[in-house]
């Protein structure tokens, strides 16, 4: 399948940088209140961070997500 019509390589276009990095942190399996203090936020603040990432990405969960994040990584 050509990645440029995949509908998550889409999805992952549309993530701010923010939220990429987010992502990545959550994909690793990272709580909440781990990611906020590595990034110098609130817990909140990654909650609503994550709550979007899962809507643009129309993914339910973290597991979801980090096959999601796997799947695009290059092969090496």
């Amino acid at each position: 399948m050509d990645r440029a019509a995949d509908p998550q390589t889409t999805a992952f276009s549309a993530l701010t940088p923010r939220e990429r990095d987010v992502m990545d942190y959550v994909a690793m399996g990272k709580p909440n209140k781990v990611i906020a203090a590595e990034l110098g936020v609130s817990q909140r603040t990654i909650e609503a961070h994550r709550a979007r990432i899962f809507q643009k990405m129309r993914v339910k969960n973290a597991v979801e997500l980090a096959r999601c994040v796997l799947s695009q990584a290059p092969l090496t």
